[in-house]
């Protein structure tokens, strides 16, 4: 979400849970307000309607044809060897 951030809020937890985010942050490469952050819109997403619209769509979409699985593969090793 990339929305401007106007807000503070100040929570109080306890010591284990601090240490526990700033682990998580610290492997992660990001900060402690960015996993809280994170953490509120898993919990409580924006628009729960608009998400199950949309998983509505992707799952009434109708079949396509795709190749053998060993295709599958090779192309998507042949993405990743790309990226890399």
């Amino acid at each position: 979400m990339s929305m401007s951030k106007t807000e503070r809020l100040q929570v109080l937890i306890e010591t284990e849970q601090r240490h526990r985010l700033e682990r998580e942050a610290k492997a992660r490469g990001t900060s402690v307000a960015t996993l809280v952050r994170h953490a509120i819109d898993l919990a409580f997403p924006l628009d729960v309607d608009v998400r199950a619209a949309a998983a509505t769509a992707v799952l009434d979409a109708p079949s396509m044809e795709v190749g053998e699985v060993e295709e599958l593969l090779r192309e998507l090793d042949e993405v990743r060897g790309a990226r890399r």
